[in-house]
């Protein structure tokens, strides 16, 4: 299966979190978008990875992606080294995405930082031939995504793009809300964590408000480039 946008989060949440418009929006459209989690999240402070299995399933069902898998990396352990890239290179010629969408430049988890490098690095390597992967006992094409994308997380970010997302907010929340184990709930025992507070839960609607604001929308999802955002024409910017 070929994949127009492949979403790519070191954790299950991030890409909900981040850019679940923008994919909603895009599924809508009739796009092929498929989510790639590097980790299962196991060194979360609530839940377990069991249910971070189940939670992220449920997600991806509310955003109707065509595909979700999960490399299994470490959590807070995996390296940016050939190992990891070279998993990473053989679902990206697996999908052949022409638009990956990945973790913050840099940001508060130290995964964030460290997944948004190695998948940059790794879709630069998947367009070098020399490099081999095997996949199903086929030696695989290379390919390189047209455009990688870096949605912003916790830290704030000066975005280089906004998408508007006005009309799939509640599609967003409700694939955030699917992480029950994660967010903000009066009736959890688990340890406060810096994402299980009401604060937090409101902040992923009144940031997309806030950078909607800034563009004449009700609500957004920014992202930051690797290099320049090309138009046909200047009419394509709103």
């Amino acid at each position: 299966m070929k994949l127009d946008i492949l979403a790519i989060g070191a954790h299950p949440d991030d890409v909900e979190l981040s850019c679940s418009g923008t994919i909603a929006k895009e599924v809508e459209k009739g796009k092929k978008v498929g989510i790639l989690d590097l980790t299962r999240g196991e060194l979360g402070t609530r839940g377990t990875q069991e249910i971070r299995d189940q939670e992220a399933k449920k997600a991806a069902d509310i955003l109707n992606v065509a595909i979700r898998e999960n490399l299994g990396f470490k959590d807070a352990f995996f390296t940016n080294d050939k190992t990891h890239q070279l998993q990473i290179i053989e679902i990206i010629r697996k999908y052949q995405p022409e638009i990956v969408l990945c973790n913050a430049i840099k940001d508060r988890h130290i995964d964030h930082g460290k997944a948004s490098k190695l998948v940059s690095d790794a879709c630069f390597l998947s367009g070098l031939r020399k490099i081999e992967t095997i996949y199903n006992n086929d030696l695989q094409a290379p390919w390189r995504p047209k455009n990688v994308y870096h949605y912003i997380q916790w830290a704030n970010i000066n975005p280089d793009f906004v998408v508007d997302i006005s009309e799939h907010i509640d599609k967003k929340i409700e694939s955030v809300l699917a992480y029950s184990s994660q967010f903000y709930d009066k009736d959890n025992k688990e340890p406060n964590t810096p994402i299980s507070s009401k604060n937090f839960l409101d902040s992923v609607k009144y940031r997309a408000a806030d950078l909607g604001r800034i563009i004449g929308v009700k609500y957004a999802e920014g992202f930051t480039v690797e290099r320049y955002v090309a138009v046909n024409s200047i009419f394509d910017l709103i």
